[in-house]
């Protein structure tokens, strides 16, 4: 076994002092040719937030100048950065994270290209005209360009583009084992509770001046373009097609290509989503392969 150095990466909460010096990590002599690259974006203090959900707490209940230990406590929802929905998140009477097969998380898939401006809608012809093309089974990644506004801002949450429900039934024909998008949710905001849907339906979305500045610049009613809540939610989870949100990270670099995906969530019982670490592995050399699992003689 060899070390490998790997740098900082830039990101730190300001009790934890940046680190100037690299740190060398153990790893195994196979893995060296691999090329990790992640997905998700960084998660802490001032994480961005859904418009309903409250913010991230992470308190310190033990820190290294008052115990010389750190221990900390987290406060929040699963569905927090880069996650990953359960079918029972949206589904009634569908299986939680549990119960998702472990396969659910790893496999082989794509990260496919389909630039969208505001408010765009990713449509079945798009996803048929990507490449790499789809297969049945696949894990896709859809790179709108959409992470590069990713933070705590209108222009990520109320303008961002995304999926509805013609994109959802598009998945689920083609068979694709999980769908994940660098957008704030698996469905259009104007077809989430953002719009006239679901918990803020009588109020006119959670955020109605969004609804207004829609229609004022379209001339469309949103209920006349989103009438269904959360459709492509529906349309894949209802399937079993698990789903990934606010994916980001090192998305560019493996954009338009084949790749290996690993994102495992916490084995909670009843849980309806997760935070996950969503990994793109790729082996230039084509020569790693996973053990079979053969005992010692």
């Amino acid at each position: 076994m060899t070390a490998v150095e790997y740098p900082s990466s830039g990101v730190h909460d300001l009790a934890v002092p940046p680190r100037t010096e690299p740190f060398s990590w153990p790893v195994g002599e196979a893995e060296r040719g691999l090329q990790f690259h992640d997905l998700s974006h960084p998660w802490g203090h001032g994480t961005p937030c859904w418009p309903y959900f409250e913010d991230v707490k992470i308190e310190r209940l033990h820190g290294m100048a008052k115990s010389r230990v750190l221990t900390q406590k987290i406060t929040t929802v699963m569905h927090s950065g880069t996650h990953i929905d359960a079918p029972a998140h949206v589904v009634e009477g569908t299986p939680f994270l549990h119960e998702v097969p472990l396969s659910s998380f790893f496999g082989t898939g794509v990260v496919v290209s389909v630039p969208k401006g505001k408010w765009g809608v990713v449509t079945p012809e798009d996803l048929e005209a990507a490449r790499p093309e789809i297969r049945p089974g696949d894990i896709v990644i859809v790179n709108t360009g959409w992470h590069h506004y990713y933070g705590d801002s209108t222009t990520y949450y109320a303008y961002s583009p995304g999926f509805y429900k013609e994109a959802g039934e598009w998945f689920a024909a083609r068979g694709v084992k999980a769908v994940g998008t660098d957008t704030q949710a698996l469905d259009h905001p104007l077809a989430t509770a953002i719009g006239p849907h679901g918990p803020a339906e009588q109020q006119g979305g959670l955020l109605p001046w969004a609804v207004a500045e829609y229609e004022e610049q379209t001339g469309r009613r949103v209920l006349d373009d989103f009438p269904e809540w959360e459709p492509c939610h529906r349309a894949i989870l209802s399937k079993g097609i698990v789903g990934f949100e606010n994916v980001g990270g090192d998305l560019d670099v493996v954009t338009g290509k084949r790749v290996t995906f690993a994102a495992f969530p916490w084995r909670w019982v009843g849980g309806d989503g997760c935070i996950v670490r969503l990994v793109a592995i790729t082996d230039p050399s084509g020569g790693y392969r996973i053990e079979t699992g053969e005992g010692s003689r």
